[in-house]
């Protein structure tokens, strides 16, 4: 990977290890639903005015039917559901849930005949997973098995998510992708966000929106773009191994979470894993081309 590309993975890394915090401090006052649409609706109003200037929200339109589709995949159903989900679990755990991305993303472009696979990259995809097996086998209880399915969508979309960008929206200005995406998913969250509005606004998850809208959102995805142009679909989601170390380092730290033995265990497999995994073979020298 260049240097370029370390630079975007351990940024993105850092950037979307924040949101499982905040959106733990959010959910605690407001209705998960409010909450997704706080941060989407935020960071289409940032990026809505540099869309319009630069002249690239236009073209991204007539494409709407896949930007809807990668809406829907990346960010209508994983944001709802994983702020569900954490209404059951610690941002910890989720965040390391999470790292089970890079897994099923290697399964799906594998079978699509668009990525190599070499014995490095399946070592640390392994040890990664190993990790989050770890977890949920010493820190899921029974009674949360809905939450943890709510993450198990959200995996299946953070992994599509990427392909569809690389395969159908890559020629296609970015920062007008990560705009129209954003304006569809606020009105897709809309009707439901308003039968939910908060009675009240408590500073701490009111700021959590804010940032989840204005750094996790608006920023991340723009730096999400740079990086899958970077290092490829399936090896950009291997940002996921770094987020859930900041996930839990937050969470133990600023949230008083309990690190737990799945935790302990868990932890260094994924960082292990990402380290591994993110390792492009010697004989591979590009990334396959978009169909």
């Amino acid at each position: 990977m260049s240097k370029r590309g370390w630079l975007l993975f351990l940024g993105m890394g850092v950037i979307w290890g924040v949101p499982y915090a905040m959106i733990r401090v959010a959910v605690r006052e407001f209705d998960p639903v409010f909450v997704a649409f706080g941060r989407t609706l935020l960071g289409a109003l940032v990026l809505l005015p540099i869309a319009l200037y630069l002249k690239v929200l236009m073209p991204v339109l007539r494409r709407w039917r896949w930007v809807l589709v990668y809406t829907v995949v990346e960010i209508t159903g994983p944001w709802l559901l994983i702020g569900h989900a954490e209404t059951k679990l610690t941002s910890s755990t989720v965040g390391l849930l999470i790292a089970a991305v890079p897994l099923i993303a290697i399964v799906i472009t594998t079978r699509m005949g668009h990525e190599h696979l070499d014995m490095r990259r399946i070592l640390g995809l392994v040890i990664g997973f190993a990790g989050v097996t770890a977890l949920v086998g010493l820190d899921i209880d029974v009674s949360n098995l809905g939450a943890l399915a709510a993450i198990g969508v959200s995996v299946i979309g953070y992994a599509l998510g990427p392909i569809i960008i690389d395969r159908k929206l890559t020629e296609l200005p970015p920062i007008g992708v990560v705009t129209a995406s954003l304006m569809f998913a606020a009105a897709i969250y809309l009707p439901f966000a308003l039968w939910r509005l908060p009675s009240h606004y408590p500073s701490g998850a009111t700021w959590s929106v804010v940032g989840l809208g204005l750094i996790c959102t608006a920023l991340a995805f723009v730096v999400f773009f740079a990086l899958i142009g970077e290092v490829g679909p399936s090896r950009a989601t291997v940002i996921t191994y770094i987020n859930p170390a900041v996930a839990l380092l937050i969470g133990v730290s600023l949230l008083d979470e309990p690190l737990t033995a799945g935790m302990a265990i868990g932890f260094p497999l994924v960082i292990l894993g990402s380290i591994i995994g993110t390792a492009r073979a010697r004989a591979q020298t590009k990334e396959p081309a978009p169909a």
